[in-house]
């Protein structure tokens, strides 16, 4: 079994997801609900020996599957992960429990459909995450959007049809420029789409360049870079919390990952060329889009564009070639992960309660849910950088490897924390201290058990991280030097 651990890992969710959807209409939605769980459960459970058999101190690929899959295109089903991917699966399978607790009384219709999409999309990210041929990244990669579509699309808010059409539309058209990329990278490398030889493939600095181009579009809408982010918080609006919970803790992270896994390795050149276009666009993304946040009236958009804000430090953080920056911007990505899905819980909370997202609804709204209020302020806190949660960790090891590489832009960067504490704690104040505001905020109960279990969960990881992220960053090293070693090595032909 340890050597199929990636195929269960992509499979047990997506034939539970199969399963789940098999139960039918609405009158089965209890046993929806439970074999979801069980499933979302079993996914997790599969990706624990990872990481407790991972073997930090080898920099190449582990848990290896390789066999051929279309033979005649030279196409193989090839997996395995890196101290630079290992990570996401867990992230991924743990994420995907929380959507399924959180869905669990809200979602009243197509509850077997809701839970279905969620578990299959799951099992395709970690066929992202773990692909090490280019057709079956691609196949999981355009494959995933699908699932994410139809929960905005189906499950959202009045806007949710023009949310879903924007977010596809967005993410189809990198996605085609990316697969003009892969089919080049086919031909140059002797007729391979094994992500690995392409790594080793020697190409001339203008064929870097334009596969750079390419690539950076495709991943730039994914994470979102600015200015391709105006699809995000459209989507996190009208997005269900289960789908804004996915969105931001797992999506966002598949475009960053491509610029580890394409972008540096296979154009080195081209990503030192172009590095300060990518570290400008990050930079606007981290204080621009904080400024934009802290005018926002609805707090599932506010927290939205916080999102851009601290993905921007991840690209800032790759695009700075420093193991610091490079293991911090991946230390970020997985504090996001908790971070952003607690608040976008938290909000979701409130809105099944209040049914608004303004903030000029509520206020006083810690005389009435204490025990939310104390958990909403330990990720309020997080998501604004403080230190001892796990938001403080990667920002703080990005702006070190930012101070090496240019003091102005760690400077830039380091402002944007004060912006990041600026509109999170407004938005904290005003929505939950003062005089209880309105009737609607005097009638609400505090959490119940499940809630309180999901957000007590994502608490222990937000300070686990915070307090002891040495189990995170030790993964890494490995990897994270060899891709450096290999960037710093010239693969132009001479």
């Amino acid at each position: 079994m340890s050597n199929h651990l990636l195929s269960l890992a992509i499979w047990i969710p997506i034939l539970a997801g199969l399963i789940v959807l098999a139960t039918g209409g609405d009158r089965n939605a209890p046993l929806a609900r439970i074999l979801a769980l069980l499933g979302a459960v079993a996914g997790f459970v599969v990706t624990l020996p990872l990481w407790a058999g991972f073997d930090i101190a080898k920099a190449g690929m582990q848990f290896e599957e390789l066999s051929t899959w279309i033979p005649r295109f030279n196409i193989n089903y090839h997996l395995g992960v890196d101290g630079i991917s290992m990570l996401f699966v867990v992230l991924n399978a743990f994420i995907t429990i929380i959507v399924v607790a959180a869905g669990w009384e809200v979602i009243e219709k197509k509850v077997a459909q809701y839970n279905a999409a969620f578990l299959i999309m799951s099992g395709l990210m970690n066929g992202i995450f773990t692909s090490l041929d280019g057709v079956l990244f691609y196949v999981f990669f355009e494959a995933s959007l699908i699932p994410l579509y139809l929960i905005i699309g189906v499950w959202g808010g009045p806007n949710r049809v023009y949310a879903a059409f924007k977010f596809f539309l967005y993410t189809l058209f990198g996605s085609l420029l990316f697969l003009i990329a892969l089919l080049y990278l086919f031909i140059e490398s002797g007729g391979s789409f094994s992500i690995l030889q392409w790594h080793q493939t020697p190409l001339t600095l203008t064929a870097q360049i334009w596969l750079f181009l390419a690539f950076l579009v495709a991943f730039a809408v994914k994470v979102p870079m600015w200015p391709v982010h105006t699809w995000l918080p459209d989507a996190h609006v009208e997005a269900p919390t289960g789908g804004s919970i996915v969105l931001a803790a797992i999506a966002l992270k598949l475009g960053a990952y491509g610029f580890l896994r394409f972008s540096l390795p296979i154009a080195p050149d081209a990503s030192q060329e172009l590095s300060t276009l990518v570290v400008a666009l990050s930079l606007i993304a981290v204080v621009y889009i904080g400024f934009v946040a802290l005018v926002q009236a609805d707090m599932k958009k506010l927290v939205a564009y916080s999102s851009i804000a601290h993905m921007g430090f991840v690209t800032l953080g790759f695009f700075m070639f420093s193991a610091m920056g490079i293991e911090g911007a991946l230390v970020q990505m997985i504090s996001h992960g908790f971070v952003s899905g607690a608040m976008f819980f938290c909000i979701g909370v409130m809105y099944d309660r209040v049914h608004s997202r303004q903030i000029a609804d509520y206020g006083g709204v810690v005389n009435t849910m204490p025990k939310f209020a104390a958990l909403f302020m330990l990720f309020s806190m997080a998501n604004a950088g403080l230190p001892a949660t796990s938001g403080f960790v990667g920002e703080f090891m990005v702006i070190l490897g930012a101070v090496k590489y240019n003091f102005w832009v760690a400077f830039a960067a380091a402002s944007s924390m004060i912006m990041g504490a600026a509109y999170t704690l407004w938005m904290y104040k005003r929505v939950i201290f003062g005089d209880v505001a309105n009737e609607h905020v005097a009638e609400l109960s505090d959490i119940n058990m499940r809630e309180f279990a999901i957000l007590g969960v994502l608490a222990a990881c937000t300070l686990w991280m915070g307090l002891y992220p040495q189990p995170f960053t030790e993964v890494m090293h490995a990897s994270v030097n060899e891709l450096l070693r290999h960037v710093a090595a010239s693969k132009i032909p001479m």
